[in-house]
């Protein structure tokens, strides 16, 4: 049956807002509550939260060293010089590389692009991209979403005659690259307003202060918006301030006019006549553009996302989906294998960490099997397997309220090599050092965690009554978006209602329940409802018993019909429910 989960339902809202936005806005009350609740207190804050506007991002020299990065760049053009547009081969890394090649690639042509492969040097700037700059005569490196820690690397390009602009957003050490220019604005010392840009988001900010100085307008820039949405979704940076604003237009180009490459994924992804939203970039979209990287090169990825001919975004389009069909494969059956080994792990009902190794295993998708494994077991996970230089290397997840990279950080005398933030890392470590690595972690987290934090939680925004899901109620709510960290998809709790016999199991497996859910106090309304994973509450559900739900309220689309339809984060059977 899984974990039992604890609910738990925020404070509501200061009464007065509420009901002054409620009259002001001519919405429902609860619609008004979800507002407070975001700390949106007056009519002007809900405008400009429902009607985000381009011209209130912010100035992007207001970044430190941006001055200092886009001299250096119209200095490379002026003078003629090799620009090589270097970045990480994830989702964030290659549109950020695709974002910046496609800008300046329309007014200067002397540049290429580059990606590490993943398996053969790792993440980030490596000692063979510089050699391969520098063996191609490239004098100007520009790296996205990594570098930042890359201080031996950026002084060895140097003695190469290659200068680096460094733009990123991962977390500093206390000692910077000597780049010419250093853009994240999670330096300590950068004033920027917002600190929470995807990598792709710092290239956009550089591309806005350089098309600035060139009098290029603004709106050359925004076709490259549907590149920084995607970005955004799939790095799980907060989709607040800044971000929401990007987010909302990069959306709507996305929609309404995305480059060649991205309508190849679309089509390919089955979103053609939908309207994509950033859980469609997260589960659909982003994957197959991580596929190029983790299954061959994230080459592929940038080739397809700056193609300028269909037949070539086409093409492109239909190998990475072949990547990630082949990534799929190997994942299932991965995950199927770690979560045996973990089970099978001699105490492993008493420990607080799940590791788990296998030096066969795909080094492309062990980040997808721990967030598999920490779906089903709920602690802190590690997955690990050999690579090509004979090091242990493997990814990390982590569950709500665990500093995972700090857990990490903790062993980094027994590694060789970490990064990461709190919720996911990636470390490798000599296989000798497996055991002891282990140990320590586990001991860590033992030492650190607390039971509160591995009860999984439901957070619940307010309780409705199924009358409130009308029309016009889930118009105003689908404005709330888009949705992601920072401002997630509401959700509402409502009491004892029943299904109204018409529930059935459905999926491959029969593990899900399509349901028409009925409140008791309005016995002629009946709302369709999807409980993925809930298969085990079918014949409670099935004798007609009452049952509490919490859910999200989305769209279904059916033969190109959109309906209202209920996602059910967790069923309380009234039995074992005690308020």
């Amino acid at each position: 049956m899984g974990l039992e989960r604890k609910w738990i339902v925020k404070e509501s809202g200061d009464p007065q807002i509420v009901d002054k936005l409620a009259a002001e806005l001519n919405v429902d009350s609860a619609l008004a509550n979800l507002l407070a609740q975001r700390n949106i207190k007056t009519f002007e804050e809900a405008r400009s939260f429902f009607r985000p506007q381009l011209e209130n991002i912010h100035d992007p020299y207001l970044m430190k060293d941006m001055d200092k990065a886009v001299e250096r760049l119209n200095h490379a053009i002026e003078n003629g010089e090799k620009i090589l547009i270097y970045g990480d081969y994830d989702v964030d890394g290659t549109t950020a590389v695709s974002l910046v090649y496609s800008f300046i690639r329309k007014i200067y042509n002397n540049l290429d692009f580059y990606i590490p492969d993943r398996y053969i040097e790792g993440y980030g700037i490596s000692y063979k991209g510089i050699d391969w700059a520098s063996e191609n005569g490239f004098s100007l490196i520009i790296t996205l979403d990594c570098g930042i820690k890359a201080v031996e690397k950026v002084k060895y390009a140097k003695t190469l005659g290659i200068e680096i602009i460094i733009c990123d957003h991962h977390l500093p050490d206390d000692n910077l690259p000597d780049a010419v220019a250093v853009l994240n604005p999670k330096r300590a010392d950068c004033g920027y307003p917002f600190d929470d840009l995807s990598g792709c988001g710092v290239g956009f900010k550089f591309m806005q202060a350089f098309a600035r100085t060139r009098g290029i307008p603004f709106e050359e820039l925004t076709p490259l918006l549907d590149l920084l949405a995607v970005s955004i979704a799939s790095d799980l940076v907060s989709v607040t301030g800044e971000n929401r604003i990007l987010a909302y237009y990069g959306l709507k180009q996305l929609n309404e006019s995305p480059g060649k490459g991205l309508l190849s994924i679309i089509k390919l992804s089955g979103l053609e006549k939908h309207m994509i939203t950033i859980d469609d970039i997260v589960f659909k979209i982003g994957p197959r553009i991580n596929a190029a990287g983790r299954m061959e090169s994230g080459k592929t990825a940038v080739a397809l996302l700056t193609a300028l001919d269909d037949s070539d975004a086409h093409n492109i389009g239909n190998t990475i989906n072949e990547h990630n069909n082949d990534r799929k494969s190997i994942d299932r059956e991965i995950t199927i294998e770690a979560l045996e080994m973990a089970a099978n792990t001699p105490g492993f009902a008493e420990k607080k960490s799940t590791i788990v190794y296998n030096e066969k295993w795909h080094k492309g998708v062990v980040g997808i099997v721990a967030s598999r494994l920490v779906e089903e077991f709920y602690r802190p996970t590690i997955v690990l397997t050999l690579s090509s230089n004979g090091l242990i290397t493997g990814s990390a997840r982590s569950i709500p309220g665990f500093d995972l990279y700090e857990a990490v950080e903790s062993c980094s005398d027994l590694l060789e090599n970490f990064g990461g933030h709190m919720y996911a890392a990636g470390l490798t470590f000599k296989v000798e050092n497996l055991d002891k690595f282990c140990k320590r972690f586990e001991e860590i987290v033992a030492s650190r965690i607390t039971d509160d934090i591995l009860t999984p939680v439901v957070n619940i925004d307010t309780e409705i009554e199924f009358r409130q899901i009308t029309p016009k109620f889930f118009r105003v709510l689908k404005q709330f978006q888009p949705f992601g960290p920072g401002n997630p998809s509401p959700v509402f709790v409502t009491r004892n209602v029943y299904d109204n016999g018409n529930g059935r199991k459905v999926g491959t497996d029969a593990g899900h329940l399509k349901l028409e859910l009925i409140q008791e106090d309005d016995p002629h309304r009946h709302i369709s409802a999807i409980a993925f994973n809930r298969s085990e509450d079918f014949e409670h559900l099935n004798e007609g018993k009452p049952v509490d739900v919490c859910y999200s309220v989305a769209e279904n689309y059916y033969r190109g019909i959109a309906n209202i339809q209920l996602r059910v984060k967790d069923i309380k059977l009234k039995e074992d429910f005690f308020r």
